[in-house]
């Protein structure tokens, strides 16, 4: 059985499930993939531990203190591949942002394989069913180009902002004219 509640935090409704015990997804309003990895529906509940402690994180967050991932109990749903690039996100520092390139990487390295496509990590890290909490806000293009964010890039944008990312060399690409 799973379970909902919502938060309001300074930049839009979100809204939090989890199993009972753990954390198992986090989206904000009008999210891609709004609950896409759970079998089930949720059923509203309010009074649940774990939603206490989220809720507790998610205000230290909006507070401009850095929480740490760890601190709560997280089992977002995916297989292993999204699993790993799951991983490498919980460990991007506050402030900081890494280039699905330089996911790539990792990931080959941890597969003992030669390479690994940008693509495949863009689509593990839009997968991320527990936005902000796992960062995958921090998550850039190689040229500084701001893509990929499924709560939409003007928030990504407001929680780079919010850690004190430098925003001088990121940039939002120009959509290309359809034919």
């Amino acid at each position: 059985m799973y379970y909902s509640t919502t938060y309001l935090s300074p930049i839009c409704t979100i809204t939090l499930a989890c199993d009972g015990d753990n954390l198992i997804g986090l989206w904000m309003e009008g999210q891609r993939f709004h609950g896409g990895t759970l079998p089930e529906s949720m059923i509203e509940k309010d009074d649940i531990p774990i939603f206490d402690a989220a809720q507790a994180w998610l205000d230290r967050y909006f507070a401009g203190e850095r929480p740490a991932t760890s601190e709560l109990p997280l089992a977002p749903m995916g297989g292993e591949f999204r699993q790993g690039v799951w991983d490498i996100l919980c460990q991007i520092p506050y402030g900081q942002v890494i280039t699905y390139g330089d996911i790539a990487k990792q990931m080959a390295e941890k597969m003992n394989k030669k390479c690994m496509s940008s693509q495949a990590i863009g689509g593990a890290v839009g997968h991320n069913p527990i936005s902000i909490i796992i960062p995958c806000h921090r998550v850039v293009g190689a040229k500084g180009n701001l893509t990929g964010f499924g709560g939409g890039i003007s928030r990504k944008i407001q929680l780079l902002e919010h850690e004190g990312v430098d925003m001088s060399r990121m940039f939002v690409p120009k959509k290309g004219n359809a034919l």
